[in-house]
């Protein structure tokens, strides 16, 4: 296994999987807690209006899908807090309008149409120095953003109107990390793809759960886990040749059917 440490390129995936894991661990455990896990759905794939305009326009596709993810996901809990639209109603409008947009701006783009099939599974393992400092520079903010409002997070996710009662700024918390959310599923889509990212924001967070019910003590949990789970899915995509996606996913949810039997037999004997 040590041979495989030699190569810079497993190196860099490495490097992007922990930085991933991190993020991922904090906004996964927020949005797992909020059981708002389809918003990440929406969001990622109104994005796709995003990146097709940027190849509309010719610039950089992540920056303008950055945009409209961070947009779609004001839009989203503006239109549900506001417009009496039902959050997943307001998710299914905005995924489907994202999603036409994208469609219609790649066919509007003169000469060769890009395939969009590539921001669906990414490839960790060609990822470069400028997507590792970016995915790093954003896991910075958002442990600065828990760490320093972890006790009014904390609140919000797990009863928003006791919150509220508390004084806590809910409206200004929540738009700041649905905006959280966007980025960080924008930010990973052309690095390690759609699937990957919506893998590691729900099942780390979810085999966590099982083990605790503590919140601080899902995020540490869910971050070992992500972390357990890109290490050997990375492993076993060297050694047996296959997608390094697909491997992390695999990983992931074996790892969560290991835990949930584990703890299900242990109450059998309680």
């Amino acid at each position: 296994m040590i041979e495989i440490l030699q190569y810079p390129f497993f190196l860099k995936a490495l490097l992007t999987a922990l930085m991933t894991s991190i993020l991922c661990g904090l906004i996964g455990s927020y949005i797992v807690s909020r059981r708002i896990v389809f918003i990440g759905g929406g969001i990622t794939h109104t994005s796709f209006g995003g990146i097709g305009l940027g190849y509309y326009l010719g610039i950089n596709p992540v920056i303008t899908a950055a945009v409209f993810g961070v947009l779609s996901a004001i839009g989203i809990k503006a239109a549900s807090d506001k417009a009496d639209i039902r959050e997943d109603s307001a998710i299914g409008i905005f995924w489907a309008l994202g999603m036409a947009l994208g469609i219609i701006f790649i066919y509007l783009t003169p000469g060769y149409a890009p395939d969009l099939m590539t921001y669906l599974f990414g490839n960790i393992l060609m990822v470069s120095m400028t997507d590792i400092y970016i995915i790093t520079g954003l896991s910075i903010i958002a442990s600065a953003v828990f760490y320093f409002l972890f006790n009014e997070i904390h609140a919000i996710a797990f009863d928003e109107e006791f919150a509220k009662t508390q004084g806590i700024r809910v409206n200004l918390i929540n738009y700041t990390l649905i905006s959280l959310v966007a980025l960080t599923i924008v930010f990973n889509i052309k690095v390690v793809g759609i699937i990957l990212v919506m893998s590691l924001l729900t099942i780390p967070q979810t085999a966590a759960s099982v083990i605790t019910k503590n919140f601080r003590t899902m995020i540490f949990l869910s971050i070992i886990i992500a972390v357990i789970s890109s290490f050997s899915g990375l492993v076993i995509s060297y050694y047996f040749n296959i997608p390094s996606g697909a491997s992390i996913i695999f990983s992931s949810v074996v790892i969560f059917v290991i835990i949930k039997l584990f703890y299900n037999l242990r109450r059998k004997k309680q």
